[in-house]
């Protein structure tokens, strides 16, 4: 049996729960957002690694392919980071592997459809997973979902600044929090793009840390999106 480790949306954190399941493969499939070309540098210690680019993934990863249309393990296998960008003809793969939302999905039909979420840093309430696939002698495969669960190599980031707020790893408690208007919203919005450390972002707004840290990696992962849009994807509370 052969084993394909598939990621997707690390975010520039590879958890050592997550390093540990993929030691067991004999190659890695990497679905965008990457972020850092030290993601990809750690899993090629472990196995030959084939990564797509993200929407996450800037200049640094010009040279990455946006899709891969390649035969491993026996498996003819399409990748692309978002589902959106699929082709429309999509016969003869076995299995076709996106991600983008974070959220684990799989579906059976002409092939098999595979988002193995997000193994990075947590995205609001969603679990962290990825997925093995197996592949016996005979080209039969079946796909095993992974729940990582260990998040002890999680450290504190007082000093980190906004454009490495990917690290967040779950979705704050709103309770108490100060109301943030659109304006005040877009203002802060403007301190990430000046480089602003999350500490001072959430000093200035009066808003706890890893909520801060959740609005940054929200933003910075969603080119284009504006306060509105944060607002209402983070279920913040508003003061109109």
């Amino acid at each position: 049996m052969q084993r394909i480790g598939v990621v997707s949306d690390t975010h520039g954190r590879l958890r050592g729960e997550v390093i540990d399941i993929l030691k067991g493969c004999s190659q890695i499939l990497h679905a965008g957002d990457i972020n850092t070309p030290k993601v990809l540098e750690r899993l090629k210690e472990i196995a030959p690694v084939c990564a797509v680019r993200g929407n996450a993934d800037k200049e640094w990863a010009k040279a990455l392919p946006e899709t891969l249309d390649e035969e491993i393990c026996g498996l003819r296998i399409f990748m692309v980071h978002n589902k959106k960008e699929l082709p429309a003809d999509l016969s003869g793969y076995d299995l076709v592997i996106y991600g983008h939302s974070h959220k684990y999905e799989e579906r059976e039909g002409a092939c098999f459809y595979l988002n193995p979420g997000s193994c990075g840093s947590r995205r609001f309430s969603l679990p962290v997973t990825m997925a093995v696939v197996e592949v016996e002698d005979d080209g039969t495969f079946r796909v095993v979902k992974k729940d990582i669960v260990d998040d002890t190599d999680r450290k504190p980031r007082e000093n980190m600044t906004a454009d490495k707020a990917g690290l967040a790893d779950r979705r704050p408690d709103n309770t108490g929090q100060a109301a943030l208007t659109e304006k005040t919203l877009s203002m802060l919005l403007q301190d990430v793009d000046k480089g602003k450390s999350v500490s001072k972002i959430a000093a200035k707004y009066q808003i706890e840390e890893e909520m801060a840290e959740q609005i940054c990696r929200l933003y910075l992962t969603h080119p284009g999106i504006a306060a509105t849009g944060v607002l209402e994807k983070m279920a913040l509370p508003k003061d109109r």
